[in-house]
């Protein structure tokens, strides 16, 4: 078996796997936390990327992030549930890299908890339009082209909340659940056209959001509920997005990555 990755790889560090050189990503909600680690990593690995968000100052910043370590990549500013927008982001992919071979759809994530008693239809829509429609749009604006050449590598976000019952929002549940099922349909439907498609479920990863909500007393708190005793980083996550997007993983599919601290054993 030939050596795909680097071994020696410490905390904090990018695991380099080079047949990863050369390929074309996607990374939607690439503006910062996960997607922009996500970003990052792919591009350390020699990806050309493609780093989709609302924000264009921070996916400004993401860029030239990426430049200065020697990477690849173009920013386009996109709503992932509006599909006329995703096809902007196809057609902006495809002039300057050609056609993705990953497709990371990570947009989304808003799962502050909500009452179900009080929660809006019009609520529930938008959680589920921001969280699942839009991987989905995301996906279906990539797929023909993976189809064409007969490979790809698909890797959705889900979240704990997904995976079992937590404090936040039903809707989000629910959303982030319907990312479990919808890539592993994805994976069932498309194995013998040579895509994969993986999901990867985080659990309560310290990022802008969570350092705005909660004093570092109560994240420490948090974290030190977690079996592996800390709080997950958007590197932890990027980690797993390298191994689903690369070789190492070319006998996986359908499968969810609980990136979790031990929260979720399944």
């Amino acid at each position: 078996m030939s050596d795909t990755h680097s071994h020696d790889v410490g905390p904090g560090e990018t695991a380099m796997y080079p047949d990863l050189a050369g390929k074309v990503a996607v990374v939607t909600g690439g503006s910062r936390g996960i997607g922009a680690a996500t970003a990052t990593a792919l591009a350390a690995n020699g990806v050309a990327v493609v780093v989709v968000g609302r924000d264009e100052a921070a996916l400004a910043g993401v860029i030239a992030a990426i430049g200065e370590q020697g990477g690849r990549s173009i920013k386009v500013a996109a709503d992932c549930t509006r599909a006329d927008e995703l096809e902007g982001v196809l057609s902006a992919t495809r002039e300057h890299f050609g056609s993705a071979d990953i497709v990371a759809p990570f947009a989304g994530g808003n799962g502050m908890p909500v009452p179900t008693e009080g929660e809006s239809p019009e609520h529930w829509r938008e959680i589920l339009d921001t969280d699942l429609t839009s991987t989905f749009l995301t996906v279906r604006a990539f797929l023909p082209d993976m189809i064409e050449r007969e490979r790809g590598s698909i890797v959705t976000i889900s979240s704990a909340a997904g995976r079992q019952a937590a404090r936040s929002a039903a809707a989000y549940a629910a959303a982030k659940a319907g990312v479990v099922a919808f890539t592993r349909h994805l994976a069932g439907e498309f194995a013998g056209r040579g895509i994969r498609a993986n999901c990867i479920a985080p659990s309560a990863i310290e990022n802008d959001r969570m350092r705005t909500w909660m004093t570092d007393e109560q994240r420490q708190e948090l974290g030190a509920s977690f079996p592996l005793r800390r709080l997950g980083q958007p590197a932890d996550v990027a980690a797993a997005a390298l191994y689903l997007a690369s070789d190492a993983s070319s006998w996986v599919t359908g499968v969810t990555i609980d990136v979790a601290g031990g929260k979720v054993m399944i």
